[in-house]
């Protein structure tokens, strides 16, 4: 799985080659700060803003869930994000902020080394600034997690 359209090897080969030529939010570390893992304090970026709604963990041409757990709606969630990205003619490298709204603080925890693989798989090695904030419910009763995206589009060479 990569982050191009699933089932197109060709496309995720144009996007990684895309991916080096575009230019990349810069990433904001104050000196002294120790370094986070797994997102950024903050990022600067100049073209075109793409924001885009939260993204819950299903099937968006059904609207249903194929999962009640937390890592398999994660990752239909980034799956989601990407979609809106590449619909936007955007790239993961382009996001600049993920805002994570999660059910239960160790369910999250506790599937921090699925998340991850998961998002590496999908999203890459790129990580916009990120906040994960714990709330009492969300508007779908079976959704886990949602994560709303902002995404800066650089002018791209033509």
């Amino acid at each position: 799985m990569s982050i191009a359209p699933r089932d197109e090897p060709e496309a995720s080969e144009l996007l990684a080659i895309r991916e080096m030529e575009t230019p990349r939010p810069d990433i904001i570390q104050p000196e002294g700060w120790p370094r986070p893992r797994g997102y950024a304090n903050g990022a600067v970026a100049t073209g075109k803003y793409a924001v885009f709604a939260g993204q819950i963990g299903w099937n968006p041409a059904t609207c249903a869930f194929d999962t009640d757990d937390f890592a398999g709606q994660t990752r239909q969630a980034l799956h989601n994000i990407v979609d809106l990205l590449l619909a936007a003619d955007a790239r993961p490298s382009d996001l600049v902020r993920l805002t994570w709204y999660i059910l239960d603080r160790d369910e999250y925890l506790a599937s921090t080394r699925s998340i991850g693989a998961a998002y590496r798989e999908i999203i890459g090695n790129h990580y916009p600034a990120m906040s994960v904030i714990v709330v009492s419910g969300l508007l779908e009763e079976r959704a886990r997690v949602e994560i709303e995206a902002t995404a800066v589009i650089p002018e791209h060479p033509v």
